[in-house]
């Protein structure tokens, strides 16, 4: 049993959208032919109503498809309503849940796969403080209770089904940034490798990633659509492929002579017991 997705991330609607490469990206997805798309948080650039609505039709266009699993980023989080006040959240998330709903980390089963989301984005919050003032409102941070209840829907899936996790904020160090996602990240990896999960899609860090955390867990981590690129890289983002015996991540980059998105390489890990560390193998594209 083969389960495709579509894994994306940042697409940051609004000022920093870059609007060719998503239209460009819109046209490819009915060839693309994904069983499931995955957007990982960060579809606005401040959480405006116009810029969800992009985020909206871009989604549901995604939908005529595959089906579509999106979470928030720390972008779409109004973290200045309500900074550092333990009650009234709700204030926090008031958009994106009039555009995508009110469970900001839902659950997808789909054939070969439970696909769960884990809720990272928590605006100015005190599991996420550092002493640095450029993380306010940035980092994120995985509460004990969400990588209990993702645990919970791991442990009651079929054998067969692949578990995936969805989270926003980077998992492993940024490459070319040298900066870590979430906040208490040791804590934060650890509580992924116990969860249970076979695959992390991730984003935030704005560079593509295919690798593995303690060789037990393979992280895909798209980059982005929008200007912010890391780096210079082009812009780009992930085809995900589970089969029973691997777990294969291709990285589709922008070109901007031709203007489209093409496949460049593959990265493939074998699928073997959660003991041992699985060997990941390098494909030219």
């Amino acid at each position: 049993m083969t389960v495709q997705l579509l894994h994306l991330a940042d697409l940051h609607f609004g000022g920093l959208a870059d609007v060719r490469k998503i239209e460009a990206l819109e046209k490819m997805i009915p060839d693309l032919r994904p069983d499931v798309t995955v957007i990982a948080g960060d579809l606005s650039q401040r959480a405006r109503h116009g810029e969800l609505q992009r985020a909206r039709a871009f989604a549901n266009l995604a939908a005529e498809t595959a089906p579509v699993h999106v979470i928030p980023g720390n972008h779409d989080v109004q973290w200045w309503t309500r900074p550092l006040i333990p009650f009234g959240k709700d204030a926090l998330y008031r958009k994106y849940v009039h555009y995508f709903g009110a469970d900001l980390a839902p659950t997808l089963t789909v054939r070969g796969a439970v696909i769960v989301g884990a809720l990272t984005s928590h605006g100015v919050a005190w599991g996420s403080l550092t002493l640095r003032l450029r993380d306010l409102a940035v980092k994120g941070h995985l509460p004990k209770r969400e990588v209990a209840r993702v645990k919970q829907v791991f442990a009651a899936a079929a054998p067969e089904q692949a578990r995936i996790l969805v989270l926003h904020h980077n998992v492993l160090r940024g490459e070319i940034s040298r900066r870590m996602g979430l906040a208490r990240w040791r804590q934060a990896q650890r509580r992924i490798v116990e969860s249970g999960a076979e695959v992390v899609l991730c984003g935030h860090d704005h560079q593509e990633v295919a690798e593995q955390l303690q060789g037990r867990v393979v992280v895909s981590a798209a980059g982005t659509l929008s200007t912010r690129t890391r780096g210079g890289r082009p812009s780009s983002f992930n085809f995900v492929t589970i089969e029973p015996s691997a777990v294969q991540v291709t990285i589709f980059r922008w070109e901007t002579e031709r203007g489209k998105f093409r496949a460049s390489d593959t990265v493939a890990f074998a699928r073997t017991s959660r003991q041992a560390p699985a060997p990941q193998v390098q494909v030219a594209g």
